[in-house]
């Protein structure tokens, strides 16, 4: 409940502000911010009835309960052309999407929604046997289209987010994965060009050993994929992604150093 008035707080604070543009907007974030916090006050016996079931003549509440807990971050490029292009989108009812958190190319952090709510970020994906990324999951978008590099101001940004929410949610290192990674058949973000070395040597994300142990005879690198977490319904969809976060390369067939790479991943992790 702290976190929920401390939502509102913060959403009050900025929607008073006389200069923001998404002052609109803000109100109708806080209009529903105010009636997910009423549902949360209300007992729950004041809302059941049912025609069959047997009620209780007074309401036991639990003592062991929180807020929706995240343990995935998905990272994603914003693929238009600026961010205020984005804000926009993230604040249209229509476009029935959004994100936790959208960085800027000159490090400008918005956070547009509290960790603790349901982003609609991930759309139809999946990551090993989870198929409903969205509510175990932070969405950051990047303000870039999908063609370009990533500045340094923005990458500060997102490092300094990550860890962060590293710290405050407990979210283990190979949970800091791209969308492309959870929607191979759809997606592509973030770009080839995003550096996931450099954020797994900060410890988000995983990463291979420069020397590897030689590839055995036998070895499924199809299973290998399908172990690390990818969808491998589409083999060359979920080899395409594995290429492009691991080797920062777009191609769909997996020559002799990608099952290097794929095979330390599966022996050093899992």
């Amino acid at each position: 409940m702290k976190q929920v008035m401390l939502l509102l707080a913060v959403a009050m604070g900025i929607a008073a502000c006389s200069h923001n543009p998404y002052r609109a907007t803000n109100k109708v974030y806080n209009k529903q911010a105010k009636a997910f916090a009423k549902a949360l006050r209300t007992p729950p016996v004041e809302t059941y009835f049912s025609d069959s079931a047997k009620l209780p003549p007074y309401w036991v509440g639990t003592t062991n309960f929180n807020l929706r807990k995240p343990s995935f971050v998905i990272i994603h490029h914003t693929a238009q052309n600026s961010c205020e292009q984005t804000l926009k989108t993230f604040t249209l009812p229509r476009t029935s999407v959004s994100a936790h958190y959208v960085i800027c190319k000159d490090g400008t952090l918005h956070q547009m929604l509290s960790d603790y709510m349901r982003a609609w970020h991930g759309g139809v994906s999946r990551w090993g046997n989870l198929t409903d990324i969205n509510s175990a999951s932070i969405g950051i978008e990047l303000d870039n289209n999908g063609f370009e590099p990533f500045d340094s101001l923005q990458l500060n940004s997102l490092l300094s987010l990550l860890a962060r929410l590293k710290k405050e949610h407990g979210i283990p290192a190979a949970n800091f994965i791209g969308h492309g990674d959870i929607a191979p058949t759809r997606k592509n973000d973030p770009n080839y060009r995003f550096p996931w070395k450099t954020l797994a040597e900060k410890g988000f994300g995983l990463w291979y050993d420069e020397q590897r142990a030689p590839v055995p005879d036998g070895f499924n690198p199809i299973i290998a994929l399908r172990i690390i977490g990818y969808d491998v319904k589409d083999t060359t969809a979920a080899i395409r992604s594995f290429k492009r976060h691991f080797l920062q390369d777009t191609t769909k067939t997996l020559n002799d150093i990608d099952r290097s790479v794929l095979y330390n991943l599966q022996k050093k992790y899992f």
